[in-house]
């Protein structure tokens, strides 16, 4: 039979030793990756399945026990929207670009639910699956994947509810809404990137998870979901745009009601964020995970 050692440290190696008594048979042994750390996308595709189940078992977890069940993926955004729509669209009188308050808001906390959702949950992934990763070699980076895949469930169910607020306004979809898949892989790219930084620090400083619940909070009132980036002077938009989901929710507002303004130079600068804090997420994760056996 084939042997598995292992050092104490990740990321890994393999590499294949006959042995003596069943030359055909190769021992792998796992040890520390040397030089440049890869990101061990290869091997992330060969565990696929894990991460599937993974996944689906986020999935059942987060309804498990539940009177609502699925329905909580429509409740929450919705009665977001109501409190938005009284404060901000009635007292407030807040802009709307010319479409509806209600839809104006409710398009925004789509993507924004998806990304509180797969952000939070990828933070805690790995002192979470503490048991999983201390007793079993795979990937690590499939566990913060499968939080941020989870969240599509949520995001898909809540998606049926924009589409009869469409109906019910009258507003019709543009050819932009092709771009609309577009934004919702950058969504779960600005998620995974800032979440795996989080979930790498999570494991060192447990301080991390305390402070989750102001920064979503704080995030949410400093992206356009209540409001306009209108409401920003255009010459300050680039710089608002380097908040990542600035462009993302106007731009995911645009794909998908096409009657707001296109973002512009703020997406593109939010877009070159994202792609920033994804690939430095990877490589500080993927370096980082050598200790999380230890210290989780």
């Amino acid at each position: 039979m084939s042997e598995v050692t292992s050092s104490a440290e990740t990321p890994i190696q393999q590499v294949s030793v006959p042995i003596a008594d069943h030359p055909e048979m190769p021992r792998i042994r796992i040890e520390p990756s040397q030089g440049w750390i890869s990101l061990g996308l290869k091997e992330l595709w060969q565990y696929r399945e894990l991460l599937f189940f993974l996944t689906w078992r986020d999935i059942k977890v987060r309804y498990k026990q539940t009177a609502l069940g699925a329905a909580w993926a429509i409740i929450q955004p919705l009665f977001t929207m109501l409190v938005f729509t009284i404060f901000f669209g009635r007292l407030a009188k807040v802009p709307s670009d010319g479409i509806p308050y209600p839809l104006f808001s409710y398009a925004a906390l789509l993507p924004w639910q998806l990304f509180a959702y797969a952000l939070t949950e990828s933070s805690n992934s790995v002192v979470a699956n503490e048991r999983l990763i201390t007793k079993v070699y795979f990937p690590r980076l499939v566990v913060p994947l499968a939080s941020v895949f989870a969240g599509l469930v949520d995001f898909a169910i809540a998606f049926s509810l924009v589409i009869a607020m469409m109906v019910w306004y009258h507003v019709k979809p543009t050819w932009a809404v092709l771009t609309l898949p577009l934004f919702v892989l950058l969504t779960m790219a600005t998620a995974l990137g800032v979440g795996l930084w989080l979930s790498a620090l999570n494991v060192q400083y447990r301080d991390v998870r305390y402070t989750l619940t102001f920064l979503v909070q704080f995030w949410l009132f400093a992206s356009p979901v209540a409001y306009s980036s209108t409401l920003v002077p255009a010459r300050w938009r680039p710089l608002y745009g380097l908040n990542p989901m600035a462009g993302v929710i106007e731009g995911f507002r645009w794909a998908l009601l096409g009657k707001a303004q296109a973002p512009g130079l703020m997406l593109v600068v939010s877009g070159l964020v994202v792609a920033s804090a994804l690939v430095g997420g990877l490589y500080y994760y993927r370096r980082m995970e050598k200790t999380f056996a230890d210290l989780v």
